[in-house]
This record gives structure tokens, sequence and C-alpha cells, in this order.
């Protein structure tokens, strides 16, 4: 069966045909082989349908960011905050500012001209991008918490060798991700197993066991172990036994059916077993309510990328130089910098730069 959808109201906004064919692979190659010997015809690149529609004005850089986003979403945030992305919600709150400065920019630019009418004070509009500088800033101040989202948390186990710092992570991701041994000095590597909790991707790094030793594999192993325990969402410290310490700290508990405890959750101290199972369950929900306190899923922001973040960030930088700036002709130049910044943001102007990277990423036929 053909399926023909005429220009414009397709997904790259030109003419498309779709062909639904028997399954087979010989059938397929069968009709590939036809095609690619009709004049003009070529095989699609990744991402080259999302990069036409994106020529031809259907999708925004912004949505372009967001569906490749939605195609690798693994949980249910991801998918929610590409699709916030996807649906043109900051899209269009771009494009109100962005209406906003060109209405302050034009104000300054009749200044020269009538510099002498009193209603061309510029206060108004002041106002106005004093409001849209707050309103970047507070999309900029919840960015961090988008990449969380859109890259997952990182939550590094440490602790002394043998503690069951490999049997924890092994018992939070049902698999062994990680070998378990009796040796001490096993984990030389930081092995990583991803965790779905209701939605908020986790991932949790089994770390070298921190201790003084002669052995330079498992120094380097330990030095890793510290460099990624500093760059965490979350630093959960294991051991075998209770012991005082800083209440402030994320504590579990191990082993304790060898030594009589109760499972269970204190605080920020977590008692469990990773032999009988006890505690496990208790200790997975409170990661859970911990990972969704900091992501806040059901809240999804509009920021979640670098280039964005410093897009935005440009813009605001500029908008404060125009508030204070009282030249009509300085002041206009600020405000078409700041305008210029959104326009990279949603794709509009100079960013050809960041086309080549960002559709590589798409599959072949997106």
């Amino acid at each position: 069966m053909a399926v023909l959808f005429p220009a414009p109201r397709t997904a790259t906004g030109e003419d498309t045909a779709e062909l639904h064919l028997h399954g087979s692979i010989a059938v397929v190659d069968s009709v590939l082989g036809v095609l690619a010997a009709m004049p003009g015809m070529q095989l699609a690149e990744p991402g080259a349908f999302t990069r036409r529609a994106f020529a031809n004005g259907r999708l925004d850089l912004v949505q372009v960011e967001g569906l490749a986003d939605l195609m690798t979403a693994t949980t249910d945030a991801q998918r929610r905050q590409a699709l916030a992305h996807t649906s043109r919600d900051f899209s269009a709150k771009v494009e109100r500012w962005r209406a906003t400065l060109i209405t302050a920019m034009a104000n300054s630019t009749a200044l020269l001209d009538f510099s002498d009418e009193p209603d061309f004070d510029g206060r108004a509009d002041d106002r106005q991008l004093a409001a849209v500088c707050c309103e970047i800033d507070a999309e900029v101040a919840d960015a961090a918490r988008g990449a969380r989202i859109r890259d997952g948390l990182t939550v590094a186990l440490i602790g002394s060798p043998n503690v069951g710092k490999s049997s924890v992570l092994n018992a939070m991701a049902g698999r062994d991700a990680a070998i378990v041994s009796s040796i001490p000095g096993t984990t030389r590597d930081v092995i990583e197993a991803d965790l779905n909790l209701a939605g908020v991707l986790v991932t949790l790094l089994d770390t070298a066991g921190d201790r003084a030793t002669a052995d330079p594999l498992e120094q380097q192993g330990i030095e890793r172990a510290r460099a990624r325990a500093a760059t965490a969402d979350l630093v959960i410290h294991i051991v075998d036994q209770d012991e005082p310490g800083d209440d402030t700290r994320c504590v579990v508990i191990n082993k304790i059916d060898l030594r009589g405890g109760v499972a269970g959750t204190n605080g920020s101290r977590h008692y469990l077993s990773t032999v009988t199972g006890d505690g496990i369950a208790a200790f997975r929900q409170w990661l859970t309510r911990w990972a969704h306190q900091v992501t806040r899923p059901g809240d999804p922001p509009l920021v979640a990328r670098r280039r964005q973040v410093d897009a935005l960030v440009d813009c605001v930088t500029a908008l404060r130089v125009s508030t204070h700036e009282r030249d009509p002709v300085l002041k206009a130049e600020a405000l078409r910098s700041a305008a210029h910044s959104l326009g990279r943001l949603t794709g509009n102007i100079g960013v050809e730069d960041v086309l080549d990277q960002l559709f590589a990423s798409f599959c072949i036929g997106k």
C-alpha cells in the first residue's frame, strides 16, 4: 500500500509518501533496490527528516532537541520533560520574550527621531524588560533540575572494603551487576547500575573500597571512586556495623543478619541485609522519595541543556545592560544582542555549528 501526504501539513512540510510493505528482508531490499535506481533518489541519513522539518519551519531547535530527548527517554520523567519541549511550551514563552524585546528595541530606535516626544520615555519598556529578566532568571535557576531529569541522578556507594557496597548495588538493581567477593579490593573500577525509581532515572555507582594500599591498580580505583563521589548528587556510606557519627551523612548499615539488628530506616540511617533482603524495600522507597524531592518530575522544567542555559544567560546579561542604558543607540544595541540570544535558542539564527552534532544523534529514518 502507498499513502500520499501532501504538503504543507506533513511532518517535514513537504510532499511525503509512505510504502507499507510485507516485512520480509527480501521484499524490503528489492523495493529499496528499485528506488535507489531512480534519478535523484538517496537513502536518508540520521536525522534527515527532522532536519527537513527544521529547515521548513515545522520545528524549531528547542522542539528538535525535545524530540531527540524523547527518543532516548528511559523514564516517565524524561518523557514528560521531552514532551514539554516538543509541544512548544518553551518555544511559545521564548517567542513572547522576544516580542517584548523587539517592541522595546523599536521604541528605543524611535527615540532617535522623536527625542522630544514625552511618550517615549522608555520607563514602561524597562518595567516589561525587568519582568522578562525575572522570568528568565527563574528558568535558569531551575535548569539544574532539568539536567538531572534528562541525564539522571547519580548516587555513589562508598565505604571500606568488604562492607557490602557491591551487594547493595546488586540488591537494588535486581541483578548481578558487580562481582561480589570476600577478597578485599575486588572492585577497582566504578561499576554503574541504572534504576528507574517511579519514573526518575538514578544511576548507582559501586566504588572501590577506601583504604591505604600499596597496590597501584587498587589505588587508582580508590582515586576514581573519590572523584566520582565528589560529583555525585548523593553519597551513601556503607558500613557493616552501626557506629556513632555525623547524622547528616546518609549511612547504610549492612549485614544486620549477622548481629541480630532490625531492618528499617531511622532518619539518615538505613538498616538492611543483602543476604536476607530485609530492609531493601524500605531503603528503595526512601531513595525514591529523595529522587522525587530533588527532581519534582510532576512539574518538568523547560530548560535542560547547557546550550539553552548559555543562550538565556547571554540574553539576561544584555537585558540588564539595556535597562541601565539611557543612550537610545546603546540601549537598542543591547536589546538587539538580547534578541539575538533568544534567536539562537530557538534556532532562528546562528545555529549551524550545533545542527550537525544534534542531528547525528537521530536514528535513520527520523
